[in-house]
């Protein structure tokens, strides 16, 4: 079984916490990786980490300009 095909199924046997995690596997599920672009994992990683930061996100507050 090559790396690739590993690292997909521990993912997907791998409960996650972050929705992002999870809402990218759906979409992996009808997407195939020769439609991908070049950034696809770099934009699910930077999504993963926005949730995973801790913080306000949902609007802005008094100090925001």
């Amino acid at each position: 079984m090559s790396d690739d095909i590993r690292q997909i199924l521990d993912r997907l046997c791998t409960p996650q916490d972050n929705i992002v995690t999870r809402a990218r596997r759906m979409v992996e599920a009808h997407v195939p990786p020769a439609r991908r672009g070049p950034g696809w994992d770099r934009h699910w990683r930077e999504l993963e980490a926005y949730l995973d930061l801790p913080g306000h996100w949902s609007a802005k507050d008094v100090h925001d300009e």
